[in-house]
């Protein structure tokens, strides 16, 4: 019907230009449009003064509209309007057509078809030989890139990933010197190219094409939703982590047809099950969050599979599991405790610790004036001299405790260190409450009173010896500090009952972006008790009481919630301070592809950058691979270092970061342990529905078109109207067009049986 009215198919439409032929100023069409419309316009007020009843306003400007249209038709005729398109040449010119053979062309859908079947029939049953009688054709197969194939027969769906951008590059690449008029692929929609996540095709392809001009027609496969599958969407978890450490993976899922129905989430590491969790499921479609929590258990290099056990009737199983690595390390955190006075908390808290293997608390405590009794040091000459005053003796410890100390007790000097080793060495530091500790200690008016995470009241009488409840905040419940059991409702609940503490103090407000994880019930008042804040590199952190011992005293015998807590407040407090050497990579999986980048941050023994430094990277993998790359550093960041390699095989890699200083005796400064794998072939178990927004985005940003596979009579035809290989730009003539006279005549017409119907002829 379009073209019958219009004489023209769409395309002439929507890819050609407007002209006109006359030789008239084209200037003067508007202002005689306008002059017609006004000089009508005037006429019309005139006779609405005039006007019997029959005229209402409303119709008077309707006849308006109408007569104007009429004169503004017939004026643009006179000026020769036509539509200058520019068309392939027939035979002279290649159309590229590029079908998709990964993995999720395979899928059959609610037809019981396959899609690459589907796509092969749509190309036999009439359209590739529609291409054929205009245009040269060449066929290709895509999966991880393009290759030119001699028939259909050389389609099959066993391509592990999909990446439609670097194909669609490659080809325009490899073809620069043919004259290529369009590419029409046909496909899912699926995209596995890192970065991308299904969600659009890289600028550089799109830029590829736009150089060229070469519009892709895309052809759809696949249904648009899934009637019944959940399919794990991602999973986010800490890349490494301490022994026995208690972790918290996130799991993003959706469901489709298994609305409001059960489903077990499962956390195993080879054949061993860490967790397990019943969730219900959202709604259809909604993406939904679930947290699971284990322990990370022995130290070790770990590939944990996180997975939604399958359902009834589920249509793709594959996409219910997904592989994470983690790397958990044994290294013991030294943590320095200076305590002011002789207490049961700072008793209690080194009986909990002696309980962990991984952290190792080095004590001071001032037994008088000028005495302090040391624990745990390494050697004799440690901590000889009292707190550190020189950066390479304070920076050597991951976490700061500071008991009922007064601020006065550190030196201008030393005051500075704690600053700077919070702020650039990464460290973390936890205040404890007690009678000559934050505002009783005089900390307010310190220099370091920027490190606390509250405002701390006034005065100094803010330390009580009475008891208080505690509970846990919102951001509690959901804390790995505050964690006792494993379900936010009972541990709750759990903390609740916990027995009452027996001192408290007045902590203050939290400062913005601090959090409060639990608070006392003092009376009728709610004071924070445990309240924690970043503060540049590190950490910092308020414990407001000395009291805590009264957990382990008074609760039933073998409780472990006193050492659970502290273990794991402390694990908090060392877990991310940085070691001289930092590695990082931007993902630790790598979907299908095998491209690395190292990056190492390396410091000095005062943690200054080490610009001059020799950074190696070990890296071994599956089937004896091994490798020895050397990092460069960068030119913009002082002791920031670079490496680029290509793990060839899938399966699980350890890299070992190693830096030494240069020189005639060379130092080593620190090391670090990343793990990373490569999956090939998995990507395509996921989001296995029709991407169909991708493909009319694609065809959308180059000039050609989506097309359904039921639809395509028209494509051999439309395909014809690129700008791109050979092409010819036509004139067509407007002034013919059956639109025109069926609006010469139905406009006066209409007019006339208005007027009637309204009885002002």
């Amino acid at each position: 019907m379009f073209q019958f009215l219009f004489k023209y198919p769409s395309p002439v439409f929507t890819k050609g230009r407007l002209v006109l032929l006359s030789t008239w100023p084209k200037w003067l069409l508007p202002v005689l449009i306008v002059a017609f419309a006004a000089g009508l316009a005037l006429l019309v007020r005139r006779r609405l003064r005039d006007a019997t009843p029959k005229l209402q306003t409303w119709r008077a400007w309707a006849v308006w509209g109408m007569q104007s249209a009429l004169v503004a038709l017939i004026l643009l005729l006179l000026w020769q309007p036509a539509i200058t398109v520019s068309a392939l040449s027939s035979q002279q010119n290649i159309i590229a057509v590029v079908v998709d053979d990964s993995r999720s062309m395979a899928i059959a859908d609610s037809n019981g078809k396959t899609r690459e079947a589907a796509a092969v029939a749509a190309l036999q049953e009439g359209m590739l030989a529609g291409l054929q009688q205009r245009f040269q054709t060449r066929l290709y197969r895509l999966g991880s890139g393009v290759a030119k194939i001699d028939g259909l027969s050389g389609v099959a769906p066993t391509e592990g990933a999909t990446h439609i951008g670097d194909g669609l590059k490659q080809l325009a690449q490899e073809t620069a010197d043919l004259p290529i008029g369009a590419i029409l692929l046909l496909s899912d929609g699926g995209e596995n190219t890192a970065g991308m996540g299904g969600s659009g095709i890289g600028v550089d392809a799109l830029q590829s094409l736009r150089n060229r001009r070469l519009p892709v027609h895309t052809v759809g496969f696949g249904n648009v939703d899934r009637a019944h599958d959940v399919e794990l969407e991602d999973v986010n978890v800490a890349s490494s982590a301490i022994v026995n450490a208690r972790l918290t993976a996130t799991l993003s899922l959706k469901e489709h047809g298994y609305s409001g129905q059960k489903a077990m989430l499962t956390v195993r590491d080879g054949d061993k099950t860490l967790a397990a969790r019943e969730v219900t499921l959202a709604p259809n479609g909604v993406l939904q969050t679930e947290q699971v929590f284990f322990s990370a258990g022995a130290a070790g290099a770990k590939s944990l599979q996180f997975r939604i056990e399958p359902l009834a009737s589920e249509e793709n199983l594959s996409n219910n599991t997904m592989r994470r690595p983690v790397l958990v390390s044994d290294a013991k955190r030294r943590i320095l405790y200076v305590e002011g006075e002789p207490r049961w908390e700072f008793k209690f808290i080194r009986r909990a610790e002696d309980d962990d293997p991984t952290v190792q608390v080095v004590s001071m405590l001032r037994t008088s004036e000028n005495k302090i009794y040391r624990q745990g040091i390494s050697d004799p000459s440690e901590l000889a001299d009292g707190f550190p005053v020189r950066p390479e003796n304070l920076f050597g410890y991951a976490g700061i405790i500071i008991g009922s100390v007064d601020a006065d007790y550190f030196t201008p000097l030393q005051q500075e260190l704690l600053r700077e080793y919070v702020d650039r060495r990464g460290g973390g530091v936890l205040f404890l409450g007690g009678r000559s500790s934050l505002s009783d200690g005089g900390w307010g008016a310190s220099s370091m009173n920027d490190l606390l995470p509250t405002f701390l009241p006034s005065g100094r009488n803010n330390f009580h010896r009475n008891s208080a409840k505690v509970e846990l905040t919102a951001a509690g419940v959901d804390s790995p500090i505050t964690r006792l059991l494993d379900d936010p409702a009972k541990n709750a609940e759990r903390w609740k009952k916990l027995t009452y503490l027996a001192d408290y103090e007045d902590a203050g407000s939290p400062k913005p972006g601090a959090t409060v994880l639990a608070q006392m019930d003092v009376g009728h008042r709610k004071l924070p008790m445990l309240i924690t804040q970043s503060y540049g590199h590190g950490r910092t952190a308020i414990m407001a009481t000395g009291g805590t011992w009264r957990w382990q005293m008074s609760e039933a015998l073998g409780d472990p919630s006193h050492d659970l807590f502290w273990q794991q407040l402390l694990r908090w407090l060392v877990a991310d301070s940085p070691g001289p050497v930092t590695a990082s990579m931007p993902g630790r999986v790598l979907m299908d592809e095998g491209h690395v980048q190292i990056s190492a941050q390396v410091r000095d023994r005062q943690f200054q950058p080490a610009a001059d430094a020799h950074v190696i990277a070990h890296i071994v993998g599956p089937e004896s691979a091994n490798a020895l790359i050397d990092l460069t550093p960068s030119r913009d960041t002082p002791g920031s270092y670079q490496a680029e390699w290509t793990a060839e095989k899938p399966g699980a890699y350890l890299a070992e970061v190693t830096a030494e200083s240069r020189g005639a005796q060379p130092q080593e400064l620190g090391s670090d342990v990343l793990t990373f794998q490569r999956e090939d072939g998995v990507a395509e178990n996921f989001h296995t529905e029709q991407n169909r927004s991708l493909l009319e985005q694609l065809s959308s940003q180059t000039g050609g078109r989506y097309w359904d596979p039921s639809d395509l009579k028209n494509l051999p035809r439309d395909i014809a109207y690129s700008e791109a290989g050979i092409s010819v730009r036509t004139t067509n003539e407007l002034w013919n067009m059956p639109i025109v006279f069926v609006l010469l005549l139905g406009l006066p017409i209409a007019e006339w049986v208005l007027r009637r119907k309204w009885g002002v002829v």
